[in-house]
């Protein structure tokens, strides 16, 4: 399956009073590994709104805080295409800090009109994933 990793810097701005990841943060921090990934993928979401008037909502998440991330850690986001659906997208996604595991979630995305109705993915989209 295809896999992607996006490298962030802890800033002060993430973190709450006792210096460590506010938690809705780590939500931020897999919203741009999979954006990123979709990027590396070859999927412009910006065309894909404007051309198909399709985009990407989540549907589902799962996730796990396993251990504190904090000012200053440099992290790493793993996000994994586990399945592609007609009309979904079922990725793992983890936060690393070096080799430890600090947070990881398993997100369903899945493909919406303009107007939130769900609709299938479109073919040139599911080729490049």
């Amino acid at each position: 399956m295809k896999k992607h990793e996006f490298h962030l810097r802890v800033y002060y701005e993430d973190t709450d009073i006792a210096g460590i990841v506010y938690y809705a943060n780590y939500l931020k921090f897999i919203e741009r590994g999979r954006s990123e990934f979709l990027r590396h993928s070859g999927v412009d979401q910006a065309a894909l709104l404007a051309r198909q008037r399709t985009a990407f909502a989540v549907r589902y998440l799962k996730a796990e805080f396993l251990r504190p991330a904090g000012f200053d850690d440099w992290l790493r986001v793993e996000t994994e295409l586990l399945r592609c659906t007609g009309a979904r997208l079922i990725l793992a996604q983890r936060v690393l800090r070096g080799q430890e595991l600090v947070f990881s979630a398993e997100v369903t995305l899945a493909c919406i009109t303009e107007s939130g109705r769900p609709t299938r993915i479109p073919g040139p989209v599911t080729a490049l994933i």
